[in-house]
């Protein structure tokens, strides 16, 4: 049976053979953010898949994160296309550079999720909290329930770091 909920009012639905994704959001609706690492080669991964992108052994468990980056990359949104986020505009899809696993297995890789710019509560960011926001900003991990079992990662300045002067921010004059 399909794992279904609803995020801005937007069905959201996991089907029945995509166990990695549905334990991962299955995870976040516990408050935890889990990500899969390899049974071989030690090395954590996001997406979930079925097998290590890095050594290809399938076997995985998987293990907390504590959930606080750097954003590594932003899209700030100023014309939604989909309906039910344009009463949030301007919003933010974030690239967030989790601290676990920074430079590895080589330089300038990591593990980066993605997800939108929020409020402490997981509400979507406000246009003030997105002008605060860039390329540098100190993040940490927030949680928006979307079903009963099922959550979804946000993103939300880290008010306990240290965060830059003026983070870099894309031109948009």
């Amino acid at each position: 049976m399909p794992s279904k909920g609803e995020y801005l009012g937007m069905p959201v639905e996991i089907g029945d053979l995509d166990e990695p994704n549905r334990s991962f959001y299955r995870f976040c609706a516990l408050g935890e953010l889990r990500l899969q690492q390899c049974s071989s080669c030690g090395l954590k991964r996001y997406p979930p898949t079925t097998a290590c992108p890095f050594c290809a052994h399938p076997d995985s468990t998987w293990v907390a994160v504590e959930g606080r980056g750097t954003l590594y990359s932003y899209g700030e949104v100023h014309h939604a296309i989909q309906p039910a986020f344009r009463a949030h505009v301007p919003y933010l899809l974030l690239l967030v550079e989790l601290d676990e696993q920074r430079d590895t297995p080589s330089p300038f890789d990591g593990l980066r999720l993605t997800g939108n710019l929020a409020a402490p509560d997981g509400s979507l960011a406000t246009p003030d909290m997105v002008r605060q926001v860039g390329i540098g900003s100190r993040l940490r991990v927030v949680f928006a329930r979307v079903g009963d079992q099922l959550a979804m990662p946000l993103w939300t300045l880290d008010q306990d770091a240290e965060q830059p002067a003026k983070p870099w921010r894309y031109s948009i004059e």
